[in-house]
């Protein structure tokens, strides 16, 4: 499908909007055809008319059984044709909605990691929601409205100029009029749009964080700003509908005003003796009956201008997120095991739109099975330098290498294949407990599932839920504690059996006594594997064959913990602090 850039015009961006029809072209045609039958028998009425006039005069028998005839074929005609556009209308429209949605979330799963860190998950949301229903309501409602009103308004100004065409003429002349009113309101409405769509992403998020965050608002007393905050956002949101309906409101009566002058105008020219000359009375009304037909669909377009403006300004917005460049992956190769050999040379990285050098030129070596410890003060680059193995992010400079691989020339699906990861703010899915700890791994068995919770220490909670392994476990994992939850992550990197395995604070959640289990199953699962560690408890990393210390982002020290301590370096300082602190309270 055609692309298009940021800043696009509305009639480009409608142009791209109907490309997505083009799966659906034959219900469009179909419902095109409807709306022509039900075009032409409105259009008929005024037809009718003229017959009724003129059977009113000849007083004919035969015209007294046609009129009625022909009115009840118009109206099945008319239902007839209303009932194929709506419905194959909408077949259309909710086939495009669909497709967008669902290319809208693909596009969510394929952008990097750095368009994420610059978006609330608010606003995400709100454009698979709201947006996504701006585009609906366009999509549906204001096109069928333009097309059937549209095809009306066309029949009936043909009828018209085949009756008389110089009375259509002087009717058309005011058209311009009716451009210039539609033409302001268009943009006002366009301008408007913008604002509601960012107001709603607000709305999503200030909701979001305050309903997830709910144990946080309620202890620390926060429930009141967080009100303050949604009635803010939710205020400026209903200012903003409230522009929108004013200038709805302002011009649809100014269309109508315009219309009724044309009417006026064609009722006094067509009152004049030189016109009446050339027209039966039944030609007459059937003229003027076509031609207040018109003030209907007329109004009906302006009001649905305001629908399709916002349909075209959240479509715009989707096609600026469609156009957003997806994780780059360039790489050819394709790992079926790695050996878990790592290589970081002269590795520096900075964060996009910034100067700070977060990374300063790191360079080491991992051999296969190392167990490699990171520690250091918070901010010191440790989550940074554990991100650029899965290539969350690219570094700035120098390369990361896998068993002798650059990992730019790795496809992204095999190098993460080969990586197992459990972070400090686990991520758990309102699924049950088995699907969780099987998450990536849909062939996995009962047994392969048991088996890895067993070697978290987690089968032994889990037995004790009402369901055991098929028990969902609620939004994010609400229902278990801090550290059943960090298990169960545990579980899932045990049966994934990755050969790297990377521990972000991964016993951060549990009590002593889970801790310690948890570490005889981490030193299990460690053993042939290279695993990197994130770890504020020195006491969990002691047994690493390397444990790393760094500091703004370089390797300040590096070695065995017994090393590290002989060195009375920095390493020993944080060791006797953190056990100078741990005293008192034993």
């Amino acid at each position: 499908m055609p692309e298009a850039k940021a800043g696009q015009s509305p009639t480009a961006v409608y142009r791209r909007l109907l490309t997505y029809v083009r799966t659906y072209i034959w219900a469009f045609a179909i419902s095109i055809l409807g709306y022509i039958i039900y075009a032409a028998s409105s259009t008929a009425f005024a037809e009718l008319m003229k017959y009724l006039v003129d059977s009113i005069q000849k007083q004919d028998d035969n015209l007294r059984i046609l009129f009625p005839s022909l009115m009840v074929a118009a109206f099945a005609a008319r239902g007839f044709g209303s009932f194929l556009g709506i419905y194959f209308m909408e077949i259309v429209a909710r086939g495009v909605v669909h497709n967008l949605r669902c290319k809208l979330f693909d596009k969510y799963l394929a952008l990097p990691v750095q368009y994420f860190d610059s978006q609330s998950s608010g606003h995400l949301l709100s454009r698979l929601t709201f947006t996504i229903d701006q585009v609906t309501n366009a999509a549906s409602e204001a096109i069928t409205v333009v097309i059937r009103e549209g095809i009306f308004v066309f029949g009936l100004l043909i009828y018209l100029f085949y009756n008389n065409w110089r009375l259509t003429l002087i009717f058309i002349a005011l058209t311009p009029l009716i451009g210039i009113v539609v033409s302001f309101a268009s943009k006002r409405f366009r301008k408007i749009s913008k604002r509601i769509q960012h107001s709603m992403g607000d709305v999503t998020h200030v909701a979001s964080e305050a309903i997830s965050g709910y144990r946080v608002v309620r202890s620390f007393g926060g429930s009141e700003y967080e009100r303050s905050r949604f009635v803010a956002a939710s205020e400026y949101n209903r200012q903003q509908f409230l522009k929108m309906a004013a200038t709805r409101a302002m011009s649809t009566p100014m269309v109508q005003f315009i219309v009724a002058i044309a009417m006026g105008l064609l009722v006094w020219l067509a009152l004049s003796p030189e016109i009446m000359q050339g027209m039966t009375p039944g030609e007459f009304i059937a003229f003027i009956t076509a031609a207040s037909l018109m003030a209907k669909p007329i109004r009906q377009l302006t009001e649905v201008n305001n629908v399709i403006q916002r349909g075209v300004t959240a479509a715009s917005d989707l096609f600026e997120q469609f156009d957003k460049e997806d994780e780059v992956d360039g790489g050819t190769q394709r790992l079926s095991r790695a050996q878990g050999n790592v290589e970081f040379k002269n590795v520096s990285f900075t964060y996009p739109n910034s100067e700070k050098q977060i990374l300063k030129s790191l360079s080491f070596n991992v051999k296969a099975g190392q167990v490699v410890a990171l520690v250091g003060r918070s901010g010191s680059g440790k989550s940074t330098l554990i991100n650029l193995i899965p290539r969350f992010y690219s570094p700035s400079e120098g390369e990361v290498s896998l068993d002798g691989h650059k990992l730019t020339d790795l496809t992204l699906d095999s190098l993460r294949e080969q990586i197992a990861l459990v972070t400090q703010q686990v991520t758990l899915f309102n699924d049950t407990v088995a699907n969780n700890i099987a998450y990536g791994q849909p062939n996995a068995t009962r047994e392969q599932i048991e088996a890895a919770a067993r070697s978290a220490y987690a089968l032994s909670f889990i037995e004790e839920l009402p369901e055991g392994l098929d028990t969902l476990v609620g939004d994010n994992g609400v229902l278990l504690s801090g550290g059943q939850r960090q298990r169960l992550a545990i579980a899932r990197a045990i049966l994934k059996d990755a050969p790297l395995l990377i521990l972000d604070e991964a016993t951060s959640a549990l009590d002593t006594e889970s801790e310690r289990f948890i570490q005889n199953a981490l030193d299990a699962v460690m053993k042939n594997r290279t695993t990197f560690v994130i770890a504020h408890r020195l006491s969990t990393i002691e047994k690493a064959d390397v444990i790393m210390v760094m500091d703004k982002g370089e390797i300040i020290e590096a070695g065995s913990h017994a090393e590290l301590l002989a060195k009375q370096g920095a390493y020993a300082q944080l060791h006797a602090m953190q056990f100078s602190e741990a005293e008192p309270s034993a």
